[in-house]
């Protein structure tokens, strides 16, 4: 075979021709050590980008089928799966290609029936329509492939013989064939998941079944065999388009796996309800109980995930308040989750508004920054939640808090070790608590000159309000010093800490554009706190209302309405933002903006506006963007607006 790859002209087959020649040579050379690493350049030169099967394919595919039946390459497998990859491209074909398939085809073919098993499954995409599945699935006697093929026999499940096969496993003695056979006909007819729901939770939550899974359970194009965990997870996936039936499934599964020896299931048990906690809010009560029975659970992986998922719930979870204390000092941890349980367990109290959280709130929160080196989580997990989540509604405890984090502020400050994030986030914490958090105003402005922290000290500045107005000096010497785009945000903070009321409006009025400018156009929503007083610059903001884009237009409408006291033309924007997230949209910046406006300038949706916010109030999915605990906090924020605004 060497000889015929030297033989071939690789010269004008494209850039990746020489390297496709050395991975095939490499794959020669090392035959029984190749791996799928040896493979990886004949993924990226045939069967990557552009769509399409090329000239280099046709030339390498000899090569590529001569290797993949040797049983001496040790890469068999990869190889294979190449072949697959190249059996379904899609887009324009070389035109050598169909006669080089072919030629292969028969020796293709065979890999069907291969002796090595890992051949036998790679090749089933290569087998040519549902006769040749039904005839492996017959001749297949190896658990470890039968299961491939019949999750292959699904994609024909419009053939009549095949559906038999499928439904007549549904009662077969083999419970994890069983389940193989509801997931592969509920592709087609997720209802009938529901109707074996026992079965698999049955199943699932068997002991005797545990190592089964992962001996059989293999799926096309997935490296690695499903645990059952993984099994789990996916049955449940099964069920996601009816959120109370998944609920049911989840609830039933936690109650049939050993309550103390099978910590494995009620992880996936507790993985999966948070995961479809965020996304639903009619699944909270019947998971709270679950998380519940499992917060004492023995092993600190399940605690930790039942403690998070009750914190989040926050006030509707108080019931365990108790139990909650009893674990702050539990030092377990989650595995690869971030935090322990005794952390989670005090956010859970903070969002109950429990005074057993408050001694020592602040030192335990900052604590983790000096003795961790950065942070790394898995968004959607279960992590610590971010610090303004914890200590920014707590206001009225501002009096008792405020104190440690000024001492943590001045830390900063003097202390060339310390965290500059931990830092930001105290200093966004000051921001949530506003005019509250004036008693620090001496450590906020001593990072006005801090090169990394001064943006954050001047955005916490400006919602202090007038009395912070000692500050000026400083944030005036950032006029000089900074870009020149900062500066009308600059004198709005000026303004806004009560320095020169009418010089910083005529500073930040005159920035914007006059006309058919985009320069300066984005300092329009500065505008909005000034109002009425900023008339004279209210043609500059009717000019913003033709900008492309869709925030500053909002912005400017907001600020008009805010100017003038004319609720036209900010209505119309503001009520387009409600009928578009009603309509399935996605931009909650600019929802959760519009809807403040409407309250803070005392304005009434229209019909229409009312019927989309009302619909919106009423849906179970949470109002978010995120799918972490911020899901629920976020839902909690705009379902307050949303009240708010109906109850004008």
């Amino acid at each position: 075979m060497v000889e015929a790859l030297e033989a071939v002209v690789w010269e004008g087959l494209g850039e990746s021709a020489e390297d496709v020649r050395r991975a095939l040579n490499r794959l020669l050379e090392r035959g029984p050590d190749s791996t799928e690493n040896d493979c990886y350049p004949l993924f990226w030169a045939l069967a990557g980008t552009p769509p399409g099967v090329s000239a280099l394919a046709t030339a390498a595919l000899p090569f590529v089928v001569a290797l993949a039946t040797d049983p001496g390459t040790g890469a068999r497998k990869t190889l294979v799966e190449l072949l697959a990859a190249l059996a379904r491209r899609q887009g324009p074909v070389d035109p050598g290609w169909p006669e080089a398939w072919r030629r292969a085809h028969d020796t293709v073919q065979a890999l069907l029936t291969d002796a090595d098993p890992a051949v036998r499954r790679e090749a089933l995409p290569l087998a040519e329509g549902p006769g040749a599945l039904r005839e492996r699935w017959r001749a297949e006697h190896d658990p470890a492939v039968r299961l491939t093929v019949l999750f292959s026999l699904g994609d024909h499940t419009a053939d009549a013989e095949v559906r038999a096969i499928l439904t007549g496993l549904l009662r077969h003695t083999d419970p994890v064939l069983r389940v193989a056979a509801v997931h592969t006909l509920a592709r087609t007819e997720p209802e009938l998941a529901v109707g074996e729901l026992d079965a698999l939770v049955e199943a699932l939550a068997d002991p005797a079944l545990r190592s089964r899974w992962e001996a059989v359970w293999y799926v096309l194009d997935v490296d690695k065999p499903f645990s059952r965990e993984d099994v789990a997870y996916w049955t449940a996936v099964l069920f996601e388009d009816t959120p109370a039936v998944e609920t049911r499934f989840l609830t039933r599964l936690a109650a049939a796996a050993d309550p103390t020896g099978d910590a494995d299931l009620l992880r996936a048990v507790l993985d999966h309800s948070w995961r479809l906690l965020t996304r639903h809010r009619s699944v909270e009560a019947v998971l709270l109980p679950v998380a519940g029975r499992l917060m004492d659970h023995p092993d600190s992986t399940v605690r930790l995930r039942a403690v998070h998922l009750l914190a989040a719930a926050g006030p509707r979870a108080v019931a365990y308040a108790d139990r909650l204390a009893g674990l702050l000092d539990d030092p377990g941890d989650g595995g690869f989750l971030e935090g322990t349980v005794g952390e989670h367990a005090l956010w859970a109290l903070t969002r109950m508004d429990d005074p057993r959280a408050l001694p020592g709130l602040v030192e335990r929160l900052c604590a983790r920054f000096r003795e961790e080196d950065g942070r790394s989580y898995t968004s959607g997990d279960p992590r610590r939640p971010e610090l303004v989540d914890v200590l920014g509604p707590m206001t009225d405890h501002v009096d008792e808090l405020l104190p440690s984090i000024c001492e943590e502020l001045r830390r900063g400050l003097t202390d060339p070790d310390a965290d500059s994030y931990l830092m930001a986030d105290l200093l966004e914490v000051l921001r949530a608590w506003g005019p509250a958090a004036l008693p620090a105003l001496p450590e906020i402005t001593g990072y006005l000159p801090d090169r990394f922290r001064w943006h954050d000290a001047v955005r916490t500045l400006a919602t202090l309000g007038p009395a912070a107005v000692s500050a000026t000096p400083a944030v005036r010497g950032h006029l000089s010093q900074d870009p020149e785009e900062h500066n009308a945000w600059l004198h709005w903070v000026l303004w806004r800490i009560g320095d020169d009321p009418a010089g910083n409006l005529r500073a930040v009025g005159e920035s914007l554009p006059v006309t058919g400018q985009s320069r300066g156009v984005f300092a329009v929503g500065f505008l909005t706190d000034f109002g009425t007083a900023a008339a004279p610059y209210a043609d500059r903001v009717r000019n913003a209302l033709e900008s492309e884009l869709p925030g500053i237009r909002l912005q400017a409408a907001i600020a008009l309405w805010s100017i003038t006291g004319d609720p036209e033309p900010a209505r119309p924007l503001l009520e387009d933002e409600f009928l578009a997230m009603a309509a399935g949209g996605e931009h909650f910046g600019s929802f959760g903006e519009a809807l403040s406006a409407l309250i803070r300038h005392g304005g009434t949706p229209g019909e229409r506006a009312r019927t989309a916010l009302e619909s919106l109030r009423a849906q179970d999915a949470r109002l978010s963007p995120c799918g972490d605990y911020r899901a629920i906090l976020d839902d909690e924020k705009f379902r307050a607006l949303i009240d708010t605004a109906l109850s004008e």
